[in-house]
């Protein structure tokens, strides 16, 4: 496996970070964590759910004071107070979600706070001809009289990168910029941040989409767990190399253990198939079978498309291609009212935004999904719901005095059993559970797994996206490997173990 290094120098070094730490109550979001950027130099930040890659650009950019080591811009130490600072300092930040006013023109957002002012007054055709300076440095011709709102979001983000070029940015961090935009689109992005990076500025660049990190960076860094896992030259790392340094496995160090058990449900062979579901920007075109009894995993990289197409069969998102079928009949699916109705759930990966009602109780949370399947015109009895909710406390360990107390005033693992609770007491036809056992504790994860297994006996179709691929191996009777937001490879029986996942991942 290639080893961390410290390449050449494409540049002197503008940007260094020194010991960066950042502790929250309880957790250690950055530790002793080092990073260089060279003047014309495009450097990945690279790594999972929690690496620590927010917490750092946050850090840099004074979004949060560091609680040790240092910052120095072109030599010079420095210590921004809020992403302002930083900007002025010669910092800017470009995020998925555009920054700027959409409602304003785009010669506005170009110049705001910095308009040629003439006896107190704006003199807009100073303000014009800066703007279109700014956008030409982008190579960019466009209406600069539009509402930025009315530009592709890809315009849009084009707009904020001028913007902070304008503002004479000497380190230009982009965070997650392609999530949104299609190929032709990316293209051009890359082509701009080749432009940019020949002028001599250095740049950040965040993304979960390996290919592209190999398409455009000269340099990564990966984190994991908030601290430093190395910095590698691109051409030199192998991307296999580079999953196992985000993941934190070996190749070596991995073995199958996939249970061989076949399963007990012997009823109805009820089948769900998943044809061409897709939707533009977000996921290409998939298909997949579930059967009844039969667990699937879904397996990939953060980015690799498994929430998203998670999101689309349960309706969150609607798709703009492909239906689902249950025992060859179409299913609507414009809503997740419409997917509970049609007998599937979603656990929700980010169950404390998605998923729990923080202000009614753990037995209300509980209920919710099973009374929204059978109509409001037909209650649960409240003893029903009591005996549920206690059956399911029980069985999942879910630590609450009892099941009166709001959701929202337990722990964050203990809201993900609530949200799991919800899902199997109304014994659904497809669960879908997006990282279900994230925060959960040894103990209660095995639980879960006996649990989803019984189900499963009793005629449960399961899919499983899950960034444990030890997880997947060990449960799961087929694997969908996604990479880039399109289906790569399915494994079944003897193929599914850790290697095999990642070099699919990888390939």
């Amino acid at each position: 496996m290639a080893q961390a290094t410290q390449p050449q120098q494409t540049g002197k070094t503008v940007l260094s970070v020194r010991g960066a730490g950042k502790f929250f109550p309880g957790v250690k979001a950055l530790q002793d964590v080092d990073f260089d950027l060279h003047e014309g130099e495009i450097h990945a930040l690279l790594g999972e759910n929690g690496a620590g890659k927010s917490t750092l650009i946050k850090v840099i950019t004074g979004v949060h004071p560091r609680d040790a080591g240092s910052v120095t811009l072109n030599g010079t130490e420095i210590h921004p107070n809020h992403p302002g600072d930083a900007q002025a300092l010669g910092i800017s930040t470009v995020f998925q979600e555009v920054n700027l006013i959409p409602t304003l023109s785009v010669a506005e957002n170009l110049m705001l706070e910095r308009q040629t002012r003439k006896f107190g007054l704006i003199a807009w055709k100073k303000t014009d001809e800066d703007a279109k300076a700014a956008l030409e440095i982008l190579g960019l011709d466009i209406d600069i009289h539009r509402p930025l709102g009315s530009y592709s979001v890809a315009i849009q983000q084009l707009v904020a990168i001028a913007r902070a070029v304008a503002l004479d940015a000497r380190v230009l961090i982009l965070d997650e910029p392609t999530a949104s935009l299609d190929a032709e689109e990316i293209k051009s992005l890359f082509r701009i941040m080749r432009d940019l990076k020949a002028k001599g500025l250095g740049i950040v660049f965040v993304t979960h989409f390996l290919d592209q990190v190999y398409a455009v960076t000269d340099r990564i860094t990966v984190l994991r767990n908030g601290e430093l896992v190395g910095t590698f030259v691109t051409k030199e790392l192998e991307q296999i190399d580079l999953i196992n340094h985000m993941l934190g496995h070996e190749l070596a160090e991995v073995s199958a253990h996939r249970h061989q058990d076949e399963g007990n449900y012997t009823g109805p062979k009820r089948e769900i198939q998943v044809k061409n579901l897709g939707k533009k920007r977000v996921l290409e075109p998939v298909s997949l079978d579930l059967q009844a009894g039969e667990i699937v995993g879904l397996a990939g990289l953060l980015g690799s498309g498994r929430t998203e197409l998670s999101e689309l069969i349960f309706g969150t998102q609607r798709a703009d291609s492909g239906l689902v079928f249950m025992d060859g009949e179409p299913v609507m699916l414009r809503s997740p009212r419409h997917a509970i109705r049609a007998g599937f759930g979603l656990c929700p990966e980010d169950r404390k935004q998605d998923g729990i009602v923080a202000e009614l109780s753990v037995r209300e949370n509980i209920m919710l999904a099973l009374q929204g399947r059978r109509g409001w015109l037909r209650p649960i009895p409240r003893a029903e719901q009591q005996q549920l909710a206690d059956k399911m406390i029980k069985a999942l360990g879910i630590a609450t005095p009892d099941s009166e107390k709001p959701v929202g005033q337990l722990s964050g693992g203990n809201q993900q059993k609530v949200i799991l609770a919800r899902w199997l007491v109304s014994k659904p036809l497809l669960l879908i559970l997006d990282e279900p056992t994230r925060g959960i504790d040894v103990g209660a994860h095995a639980d879960i797994i006996k649990l989803i297994k019984e189900l499963c006996d009793e005629g449960l179709a399961l899919l499983v996206a899950s960034s444990e691929l030890d997880e997947i191996v060990a449960f799961a009777d087929r694997v969908a490997v996604m990479r880039d937001r399109e289906k790569v490879s399915e494994l079944t029986g003897a193929e599914i173990t850790q290697e095999n996942i990642i070099e699919a991942i990888a390939r």
